[in-house]
């Protein structure tokens, strides 16, 4: 497949193969997370946003596996490196205390993942870092160590966030009611809301973070009126830029609060940087275009592990406070993330997702009948398009989808694109052209 002549091609979506796959794996699989049924051939030609499903058809990806494949489909340097490999069993390592060295072979193992972790956290002043499976296992040590380190017991979240699906996690959770009913949770969780407008400053806020004469978190600390003691804070979570929860960007008024609040109080930020980060809003970390300074992140998705990293003095010394049979990570997975750090640095692929990102947002802007677009916003090539309704957004992703565009949902009425980080602005064009040309079938004036 030529990436740089690449379209997509679709005869059916869903094909007749790809619906018999799904019925198989319906018939075994608990009912979990379903978007649309799209069964990729992974032995098939596949290259940057481009794939093959098992029906023939060559599809653009700008799901990008919901952020955890930052570079598309079999990126040459990534497949090149791996080419090297003689690969082993087992690939997973039993523990932290359990090392594995690739030798010769000079391959960043889970060793040089966390080495470069702590290089591109280093402004934050990190300088640990504690290997997990997932992005909630992330989460869910955050929380832990900053239990830990503090002696607080409130934490406090944000309306609209969405932090996994384990139960630590789930009680961070402000998005959906699905993701908590009748599951018990922790205790003393706190929530604000989030900001919904990236233009506001204190006087014209709407989503009701400022009002009055003050902030809301600003009232809820307050050490003479407010209800929850700051210095009992554990902690206070949230995502740089909403992701679950509709791909919202807060302004640069609200963050200057939250780090003002942070000075004061000398609460630590956990950020979670599952979605967010290594690149996607044209800094490595979404964090890095706010005055907020995280004294922790969770990093997951892009980097193929999970990952907690905050400076020594947050984790426990003590020994079993923290351990996992996997905290080693995936051998494998953890040269994947290696690399993709590596080529995100090497190549600039942080400039090229602002340069690119601007690009789309413009073009989308410039194509997308207002009449049924209230928002198109992001930060790099984090992008969120709202709708005016639900039914509409569901209406633009199946169209997309039978065109071969593959899209997300986000939110109650947005769709999200996240293209590769190399993205081409041949790429960004095409996709705006089917992106464009299906919103206008689904709009009343193209029915």
């Amino acid at each position: 497949m030529d990436r740089e002549t690449a379209t997509p091609t679709v005869t059916s979506m869903p094909g007749e193969r790809a619906a018999e796959f799904v019925e198989h794996v319906h018939e075994h699989a608990a009912p979990s997370t379903h978007v649309y049924e799209f069964v990729w051939q992974y032995t098939e030609e596949a290259i940057g946003p481009f794939c093959t499903d098992v029906d023939g058809n060559v599809l653009m990806d700008f799901t990008g596996h919901v952020g955890a494949a930052p570079l598309g489909y079999n990126n040459p340097t990534i497949r090149d490196r791996l080419a090297e490999f003689d690969l082993v069993d087992p690939m997973k390592i039993a523990g932290q205390d359990f090392y594995a060295s690739a030798g010769e072979a000079d391959l960043p193992g889970p060793d040089a993942l966390m080495e470069r972790l702590t290089e591109i956290c280093d402004h934050y002043d990190m300088d640990r870092v504690f290997l997990s499976n997932s992005g909630a296992e992330a989460v869910e040590n955050a929380l832990k160590i900053c239990y830990d380190d503090t002696g607080g017991k409130y934490g406090i979240t944000f309306e609209g966030a969405f932090h996994g699906r384990t139960l630590g996690a789930l009680s961070l959770n402000r998005s959906k009611e699905v993701y908590r009913r009748e599951f018990p949770e922790i205790a003393s969780v706190h929530d604000a809301p989030f900001c919904r407008d990236r233009h506001c400053d204190p006087q014209s806020c709407e989503c009701g973070f400022f009002a009055g004469d003050t902030s809301q978190l600003r009232r809820m600390l307050d050490p003479e009126t407010g209800h929850v003691n700051a210095d009992e804070v554990a902690y206070l979570i949230l995502e740089p830029i909403q992701g679950e929860g509709g791909y919202h960007v807060p302004s640069e008024a609200f963050m200057d609060e939250i780090a003002a609040l942070q000075d004061e109080h000398g609460f630590p930020i956990i950020a979670d940087e599952i979605q967010s980060g290594l690149g996607r809003t044209g800094e490595m970390w979404a964090s890095d275009h706010y005055a907020i300074e995280p004294d922790v992140i969770a990093a997951a998705k892009g980097l193929r592990v999970g990952a907690t990293v905050a400076p020594q003095d947050v984790f426990p010394g003590e020994k079993s406070r923290l351990s996992s049979t996997w905290g080693a990570g995936d051998i494998l997975a953890s040269i994947q993330g290696s690399l993709t750090i590596d080529i995100i640095r090497e190549q600039n692929l942080t400039d090229n997702a602002t340069e690119q990102g601007q690009h789309f947002r413009e073009a989308l802007r410039a194509e997308l009948p207002s009449a049924v677009v209230e928002d198109v916003r992001g930060k790099g090539l984090m992008i969120g398009v709202e709708f005016d309704t639900k039914q509409r957004r569901e209406a633009v992703q199946e169209a997309a989808f039978e065109r071969g565009l593959l899209t997300l949902g986000a939110g109650y009425k947005t769709i999200r694109l996240l293209p590769p980080l190399d993205v081409t602005s041949r790429e960004i064009e095409l996709a705006t052209e089917v992106f464009a040309e299906v919103v206008e079938a689904v709009s009343p004036a193209g029915r």
